[in-house]
């Protein structure tokens, strides 16, 4: 084996061990569940800021189907790069013991300066190379097992969804995330249905008074800040009948209000809100 095969196979060895190591930091979902290249090669860890913090929200009262689980992943998938954060909640009906919680977060490591290159080891380097492409490929891992514990617990079956009042929860993450661009993918139907109001009429979607609406989730204190983040949200309207693969027809017009609501909603909750997928997502989450 020569010189530089045997270096490459001593650094993903390394990658191995250290990942390995450190997978049951998974189920953590506090500060930083990926392991740190920076510190496992005793290198300083830059003190750059992050550019992104992709926020990953999946309501448990909405069963997707398998194109829409897709989509879920592939922009989830997405968000992994250099100098990023992402981080997986969960939400449901705060009464039936399904709370508002971040299942994992990670944070992706900026690339090594190149200017300081020069400055390190080439074997030092190599390994600090190799260690980083562990750390892309564990955080992608994460975030599919993520996805998919959640999707496994979903059902149609809860009596509520308090989706305003996870979301005022879910704001105060997003609003003290230290990223200079916060990304909110909301997987929900988006259809309310607690002791502020309810969006649902007959097992269908209720034309809602978007003004009427709001005065309500102002009343009740849940207006949020979102700290000027971009949203976007699929599954909107989708309903149980949907997952069954019953044809379900939407008024555009109760759509159209139900749409309404959420970017009043988000605007005066100091957010902007991209796309409004009923229920798919016409395009890819946008990044910076």
């Amino acid at each position: 084996m020569s010189k530089n095969a045997m270096s490459k196979r001593v650094a993903y060895l390394f990658v191995a061990v250290v990942f390995g190591l450190c997978a049951d930091a998974v189920s953590a979902g506090v500060v930083n569940d990926v392991p740190s290249c920076y510190l496992a090669n005793h290198f300083k860890v830059p003190t750059t800021r992050l550019d992104q913090e992709f926020f990953l929200a999946i309501d448990q009262t909405t069963v997707f189907d398998d194109r829409l689980r897709a989509q879920i992943v592939d922009n989830a998938l997405r968000s992994v790069r250099p100098a990023s954060a992402y981080t997986v909640l969960d939400f449901s009906a705060f009464s039936q013991g399904r709370y508002t919680e971040v299942v994992t977060r990670g944070v992706v490591e900026a690339q090594f300066p190149e200017k300081n290159r020069d400055d390190v080891s080439e074997r030092a380097l190599r390994s600090f190379d190799a260690c980083m492409g562990g750390q892309t490929a564990f955080a992608k891992k994460s975030i599919v097992a993520t996805i998919q514990q959640i999707e496994a617990g979903a059902t149609n079956d809860l009596a509520k969804s308090d989706i305003l009042a996870a979301l005022k929860d879910i704001s105060d993450k997003i609003r003290t995330s230290p990223a200079s661009d916060k990304v909110l993918f909301l997987a929900s139907d988006m259809l309310e249905n607690s002791s502020i109001s309810s969006f649902y009429s007959r097992n269908a979607v209720r034309r809602i008074d978007a003004a009427a609406e709001l005065k309500k989730a102002t009343a009740a204190g849940l207006i949020a800040d979102f700290g000027g983040a971009r949203v976007y949200v699929l599954g909107a309207g989708l309903l149980t009948e949907d997952v069954k693969k019953t044809k379900v027809y939407r008024d555009p017009l109760t759509m159209a209000a139900l749409k309404q609501f959420w970017s009043e909603y988000f605007k005066q909750s100091n957010a902007n809100l991209v796309e409004f997928g009923e229920p798919a997502l016409l395009g890819a989450v946008g990044t910076k």
